[in-house]
């Protein structure tokens, strides 16, 4: 089949770095890899970015060895077989712990369903573990005003993580940060194929985008931290828009797990 411009078509470009160590600029970091590699930013362009990296480079990576367990994170590290000191972290860090299994407890953090609230011990020194961005919609907005700075283009940018999806194998995208695009785009009121409209289907732009990322991100030692998608059918805005959120009632995993 011979492609036309006619088709859809999106590029996934992974942008190689060096390691990210805590206090390093991203934007810096980002911009000399781009030159490096003779890589143009252009108006429309998105930018996924690993959180581990965002979170280093903002000062964000623990060492275990300065946390000292509560009791309670004792209890819990036994019960679900999580380091203890790891456990201290993952209470302070998250609003909720709803469950678990061996090796992660379950927890609400920032409003969405994650394990051992996001902390990972991987793509960090031994002994270290790297807590979510503080604030990733303040760091998504940051980093694409300093990259904006930097190419002279109007861009989208997403900080983005991998989570696992009830009863699924395997990891998949999720959006934690966004600026310049909107995340979720409403389809309600829409027709489908049939002609028939759409009452409930929202298009989760962003966690799809972070998902495709993850393809060339790997889990691994790639050292590719962001992704450049270019051609992307994102709705651009000129700010942020938040990342819409169920409450935990409205969620349908969540509150068929709480009623068991």
């Amino acid at each position: 089949m011979k492609l036309t411009s006619e088709l859809p078509c999106m590029q996934v470009i992974g942008i190689r770095t060096p390691l990210i160590k805590p206090g390093d600029d991203i934007v810096e970091v980002l911009a000399s890899s781009l030159n490096e590699n003779e890589i143009f930013l252009q108006d429309g362009d998105v930018l996924v970015l690993a959180e581990s990296a965002v979170a280093t480079a903002e000062g964000r990576m623990v060492e275990l060895s300065t946390v000292v367990p509560s009791k309670e994170a004792e209890e819990l590290s036994e019960k679900y077989c999580v380091d203890s000191r790891e456990m201290e972290l993952v209470l302070c860090e998250c609003d909720d712990i709803i469950g678990g299994v061996p090796g992660a407890a379950l927890t609400i953090t920032k409003g969405t369903l994650s394990p051992n609230a996001g902390i990972d011990g991987s793509n960090a020194p031994e002994g270290h573990v790297v807590l979510l961005p503080e604030n990733a919609q303040k760091s998504a907005a940051r980093i694409r005003a300093g990259m904006e700075e930097f190419c002279c283009c109007h861009l989208g940018v997403i900080v983005g993580d991998s989570r696992t999806q009830p009863l699924r194998l395997g990891c998949v995208g999720v959006a934690l940060g966004t600026s310049g695009i909107v995340p979720v785009e409403d389809a309600r009121g829409s027709k489908d194929l049939f002609g028939k409209t759409l009452h409930i289907t929202r298009k989760a732009v962003a966690d799809n985008l972070v998902s495709a990322a993850q393809v060339i991100m790997g889990e691994a030692d790639e050292c590719i931290p962001c992704v450049l998608m270019r051609g992307a059918p994102v709705k651009m805005v000129k700010g942020s828009e938040e990342m819409p959120l169920f409450t935990p009632e409205e969620c349908m995993y969540y509150s068929n797990i709480k009623q068991k």
